[in-house]
């Protein structure tokens, strides 16, 4: 038998609020009487990373919004890229992900983590949930093992309306660190045409070569549009080794 607690009264509630850490009344008493849906974004991540050594969790939160362009953006990062942020250290990464982990459980959503890459179109439901309704460029990597499924999802850049910058090294730097065996990486178009322009068959070609000097062979890029994800791989690759 399951038994239901009683809703805390006013006074319950104020009680609460006067001994919550300085900074944090407001949020807290908002939260009490009106329910998380009252926050916003920056303020619903800042009562997950909650107190924490020197830093206040709102101007970490917002930072963080900044780096990874959103909470869209947050859903791919791996926690080594939050922990770059002054004041964001391991535990409250790890509370990020759990907290991200658990919303995606709650709705059903299928965790990335495992799931094996036969060919592009493996990828496309979860393509299509990363970039829903993003209103600038989004780039990932997806990292693969020997077997080819997904040991981690990153965002590597957070771009404007119709661009993104991508170093190589930003898409390679986790490779080596995971020793992945391969790698695919994707990206939208606010637009809503998938068509690759030149700069993504440039890209394309020169993450490729990188990729066969690491030994981290690139196996595909694929471009999102509103209807339809291509594949670069089968659109047309830019010279270099076959595979």
């Amino acid at each position: 038998m399951f038994f239901i607690n009683k809703i805390p009264s006013s006074g319950e509630v104020a009680a609460t609020v006067r001994g919550a850490a300085p900074g944090s009344h407001r949020l807290l008493e908002r939260v009490f009487t009106r329910g998380t849906a009252s926050l916003s974004d920056r303020e619903l991540l800042a009562a997950i990373l909650g107190p924490g050594p020197g830093a206040e969790a709102d101007g970490v939160a917002a930072d963080l919004m900044a780096l990874c362009g959103g909470l869209a953006g947050l859903a791919g990062a791996h926690p080594g890229v939050m922990t770059r942020i002054p004041g964001l250290g391991p535990a409250r990464a790890i509370r990020i992900t759990a907290a991200l982990e658990c919303g995606r459980r709650a709705f059903g959503q299928a965790r990335p983590l495992g799931l094996k890459v036969s060919r592009p179109e493996d990828l496309h439901p979860l393509l299509r949930s990363e970039f829903r309704g993003l209103d600038r460029e989004r780039f990932l990597a997806l990292y693969l093992d020997t077997r080819h499924r997904i040991l981690a999802l990153e965002t590597v850049s957070i771009g404007s309306l119709n661009l993104s910058v991508v170093h190589p090294r930003e898409v390679f730097k986790l490779a080596v660190a995971l020793s992945a065996a391969a790698l695919i990486v994707a990206h939208n178009h606010p637009s809503g045409c998938a068509q690759p322009s030149g700069e993504d068959l440039e890209l394309t070609g020169r993450l490729d070569r990188c990729g066969e000097l690491l030994g981290v062979p690139l196996l595909d890029h694929l471009v999102a549009g509103a209807e339809e994800i291509i594949s670069i791989r089968e659109y047309g690759w830019p010279a270099g080794p076959a595979r």
